[in-house]
This record gives C-alpha cells, sequence and structure tokens, in this order.
C-alpha cells in the first residue's frame, strides 16, 4: 500500500473496540474505523519508515545472534564443569584469546594442567598457580569431541556478527549527520565544534557505546517529530513511571512491556552509565538506595537526550554534571520544649460521659481468685510475676 502512494496507519486494536453488544462483522468494522478516523479519533502507533525498517532488521538479527553465540558458551562451560575443570573461576570470560588456547589444547589430547597454563597470555600470567588448580579435572575424548562441535558453531556465528555488523556501518554512512553541537557550550566543554553523525552523537552519552547507538537508531529512527516532546518518547518506551490511584492510595504500577530490543539496550547503557562520575551516575546512586537496582536502572535509561538526534536549528544541550552537595552539619540535639503544666482534676469536676479507660489494669484483683478453705497463699514479691494474680498453693500444711 505504502508503494502505491496510500498513507498507512497501525493503530491498536485495543484502541478502536467497537461498543459492546453490537454484531461483530468485517463490513461493520470497516465503517467503525471510517467514522473514527473522520473524526480524528485514531491514535496512529509509530512506524519508521522504509530505510529504518531494513535497517532495523539487521541490527534485531545481530542481537539474536549475539545472544545465540552467549548461549553456546554457556554450553562449553557447562561441559568443562561436568569434566571438572574450573577455569573460569580464574579467567573473566570464555571469550579469550588464553582460554581458547587453552581448549584447543584440551580438543588436541593434552591433559598437563602446567603446560595448558603456560599458555596464558597477559595478566592471566600471573594467575598460574590458581590456572593449575583450576586445569585439573577429567577431561575426556568425548568432552573434547563435544566441546569442538561447540567452538565450531560459536565460530560461524561470529562470522555471520561480523558481516551484519560491516552492513550495518554502511548503512549507518548513508544516514544524515545529527545537528552540529553548540559553539559556546563546546567551548566551555571542549568538544568538537564538527557536524557529526548520529551514531556519533548518542555516543557522547554516558554509558551509550557504538553497538548500543545502532540499536537505538534502529528502534527509533531519526524522525523525532513523531515524539512531541522526550516525555514522549520514554512513554512509548515504556519507561516512564506509571502510578495507580485509587481513593486515598496510591501505589506504582508495571510500565509495560515495550520494545525488547531498545529496553535491552537502554538497560546495558544505564549499568554502564551507573558506573561513571556523571549527571546518570548520580542520580543512580541516589535512587538506588530507596528503590533498588532495578528500578534505578530504568529511571537511568538514558533515553532522553536521544529526543535531540534530529538535525535542526536548536542547538544541543550537554548533558548536566553531578551537583557538588553541601556537607551536612552535625546532628545537634534540640532541648524538648517544656510541656504546659496542668493542674490535677479537681474530685468536683465532672468527666465526660463518652470517656473510658483504654487500658486493661496489668493485675488482677485478689478477690477474682479466692483462696479455698485451708490453702496457703504465697506474698506477692514470691509467687507472682507481673500482669498475673498471686499464686495459690492447695493443700494442707502444718
Amino acid at each position: 500500500m505504502e508503494a502505491a502512494g496510500l498513507s498507512v496507519q497501525l493503530v491498536n486494536a485495543r484502541d478502536v473496540k467497537n461498543v459492546p453488544g453490537r454484531l461483530k462483522t468485517d463490513k461493520l468494522d470497516a465503517v467503525w474505523l471510517a467514522k473514527l478516523t473522520e473524526k480524528g479519533l485514531l491514535r496512529p502507533s509509530f512506524v519508521p519508515p522504509a530505510p529504518i525498517r531494513e535497517f532495523r532488521d539487521y541490527t534485531r538479527l545481530r542481537t539474536d545472534l549475539i545472544r545465540e553465540r552467549t548461549r553456546y558458551w554457556q554450553r562449553v562451560e557447562k561441559l568443562l564443569e561436568d569434566s571438572l575443570i574450573k577455569v573460569s573461576a580464574v579467567a573473566s570470560t570464555l571469550d579469550t584469546l588464553s582460554v581458547r588456547d587453552m581448549l584447543e589444547a584440551l580438543i588436541a589430547g593434552e591433559r598437563d594442567p602446567r603446560r595448558l597454563a603456560d599458555l596464558a597470555r597477559g595478566r592471566m600470567k600471573t594467575k598460574r598457580a590458581a590456572l593449575i588448580e583450576a586445569l585439573t579435572g577429567r577431561f575426556d575424548a568425548h568432552h573434547g569431541e563435544l566441546a569442538r562441535m561447540l567452538l565450531d558453531q560459536i565460530d560461524a556465528l561470529n562470522v555471520q556478527i561480523t558481516t551484519l555488523s560491516t552492513r550495518i556501518e554502511e548503512l549507518l554512512a548513508a544516514m544524515p549527520d545529527a545537528q552540529p553541537a553548540d559553539t559556546a557550550i563546546a567551548a566551555r566543554c571542549e568538544a568538537d565544534t564538527a557536524v557529526l553523525s548520529a551514531q556519533a552523537r548518542l555516543d557522547e552519552i554516558p554509558g551509550v557505546g557504538s553497538h548500543g547507538a545502532q540499536v537505538i537508531l534502529a528502534e527509533i529512527g531519526l524522525d523525532m517529530t513523531r515524539f512531541p516532546t522526550a516525555g514522549h518518547l520514554v512513554s512509548w518506551a515504556k519507561l516512564s513511571p506509571r502510578t495507580i490511584q485509587s481513593g486515598p492510595v496510591q501505589r506504582g504500577g508495571p510500565t509495560g512491556k515495550g520494545n525488547p530490543y531498545l529496553k535491552g539496550a537502554l538497560g546495558e547503557a544505564a549499568n554502564a552509565a551507573a558506573k561513571t562520575n556523571t549527571f546518570l551516575g548520580e542520580r543512580y546512586r541516589r535512587i538506588v538506595k530507596r528503590r533498588g537496582k532495578l528500578k534505578a536502572l530504568v529511571a537511568v535509561a538514558p533515553l532522553h537526550p536521544g529526543h535531540h538526534l534530529e538535525p535542526a536549528v536548536q542547538p544541543r544541550r550537554a548533558l548536566p554534571r553531578p551537583r557538588l552537595r553541601l556537607p551536612r552539619h552535625p546532628h545537634q540535639h534540640r532541648p524538648k520544649a517544656t510541656q504546659p503544666h496542668h493542674p490535677a482534676r479537681r474530685d468536683g469536676l465532672p468527666r465526660h460521659p463518652r470517656t473510658r479507660r483504654l487500658t486493661r489494669p496489668t493485675t488482677a484483683p485478689a478477690h477474682k481468685y479466692p483462696a479455698p478453705p485451708g490453702a496457703f497463699v504465697l506474698p506477692a514479691h514470691l509467687g507472682s510475676f507481673s500482669g498475673q494474680a498471686p499464686r495459690v498453693l492447695r493443700g494442707q500444711f502444718s
């Protein structure tokens, strides 16, 4: 339909439901949609143009392949754990040259942990004793055959991911550049005033890398006129807080599913920005104390600056830096305000008819528990506890 020059709108089916109780036919649905469109009651969903949709297909496939590669590395780690090889406890990740050389040697038949530890490179050489202990296991021939299959799958996925990354870079080169930086702000921040690409402009945000910038561009595009404000963009991504209020009760609700690829990229960016000494990092450290890590990551997701991607006349504004907080004064004990002295109630003053005692007496009166004839009653300080009546010992004592 777009090729024929027609304007196509994608509408959420939840917003175009007919009045309950009426017949449900295709003809009546078409009439109902025509009436809603005529009166301007339909709100079209966000659909990027065809070039952005093609670009999005490449980035989504690359994301899926990266996740699949991670699953294969997890299978390799499980296989090593089954053979009592604990190399994952020493190396930060299995996707390193040192670990790959050790795996290739294990598959080739090498079982001496000292020779395997000699294959370490870089900083891993300092962990030779830990590597010798971790590489002492029961790796046999069938483990090597399975590991060979898994590594071949990982190599094939690496080739496909590299091909997709090259194609994505070619498509990015055809995109228009982002808005230039303001000269005055750039002079203060010592930033480059040259016109940057959209990916480079997003890369300036703390926590957003080249891979994350490509995913953000593929999911939201460059036409920011579809979102009137940055708040609309955050709400569309299902990252804005939701308030549910009923009477005096007010609580938060789920933000919604949203775009899983966009939320995944923003979550990784927020996790990286939380470790920086920037405005986003300070905001994360302030919220995580009272709301927890997951809610703090959603609050720090750097999507607000992405609203300024489109080339425009307005200059770009730099992200604010964390404010210097004033030191708190030591806690000082304030003197308690003296309570006004009320004179004792006079016996002659009447009490309010509805007033009553709010607490019960702690000790029961003695007349409630009369001692039987001939019983010996212990004194209160020997046989009673707080809130109990005096204990009575039954029996005759001479």
